[in-house]
């Protein structure tokens, strides 16, 4: 499947400056390592407000967090967890037992509550009955199960599995399948095969990655995901990824 899905990635490379013209043309072979090397050298901070990216990594509040940020943005979810740790409400047990009316009006400034905290609750009283912590559920949890989950879809699952976790699984969403749609000329991949892409040259240049990241190969994941994510923000109009990146 590698070499089907890195053939994609060959293809006559020319970047545009965000709002000026070619300023180079070349013929690239793209491997997701020469993408990781570029989005860090636009996104130097990534670790300013977590070591691993997303907020409060290692922790219980990702698992809330993944359910929250669907179809909202990051600074609603904020006020939402702020909410539940005021009401002393964030942990899998005082989630688990708590009237899905009360969870919704905490996290009513995520939009979309009353599915949300039917889904967030229905998750913490899956874990409390099958793991009965989060310490247990970190050890224990692996990515069939999380699937098995109403709500949870793959990226959510991965999510949850590198950033709570702190498992070796790259992350895929909608800034991904654009910045590789735009950047790179991929296009038309399953979820699966752009993950299997993006952890493959990785895992091709192990050693450097983690020397760059200054970690192990969980924070080169959580860190990738996070450039993408981060440069696609800045970047993005229409739909399409700008910006003067160089890619090999």
């Amino acid at each position: 499947m590698h070499k089907r899905i890195q053939a994609k990635g060959i293809r006559r490379q020319r970047a545009f400056c965000l709002y000026g013209g070619v300023y180079w043309i070349k013929l690239v072979k793209m491997d997701s390592f020469s993408l990781f090397c570029a989005l860090l050298e636009y996104e130097k901070n990534l670790s300013d407000r977590d070591p691993y990216w997303w907020p409060n990594s290692g922790t219980f509040e990702v698992i809330v967090g993944v359910l929250l940020t669907q179809q909202t943005k990051w600074e609603n979810v904020e006020k939402s967890l702020q909410a539940l740790k005021t009401f002393d409400l964030l942990s899998v047990q005082k989630i688990a037992e708590l009237d899905v009316a009360t969870l919704a009006e905490a996290i009513k400034p995520s939009g979309f509550y009353n599915q949300k905290s039917i889904r967030l609750k229905a998750l913490c009283k899956a874990i409390y009955d099958e793991f009965g912590d989060f310490e247990s559920f970190v050890s224990g949890v692996d990515r069939g199960w999380l699937l098995d989950q109403k709500g949870v879809g793959y990226e959510s699952a991965d999510s949850i599995l590198l950033y709570a976790c702190r498992r070796e699984i790259m992350v895929v969403d909608t800034y991904t399948a654009r910045l590789l749609a735009s950047k790179c000329g991929m296009e038309g991949l399953e979820y699966e095969e752009i993950r299997e892409w993006l952890e493959g040259g990785i895992y091709g240049h192990e050693a450097e990655a983690c020397e760059m990241a200054g970690g192990d190969i969980v924070k080169v994941f959580s860190l990738f995901h996070g450039a993408i994510v981060e440069y696609c923000k800045r970047y993005t109009k229409k739909g399409v990824v700008g910006g003067c990146m160089q890619i090999g």
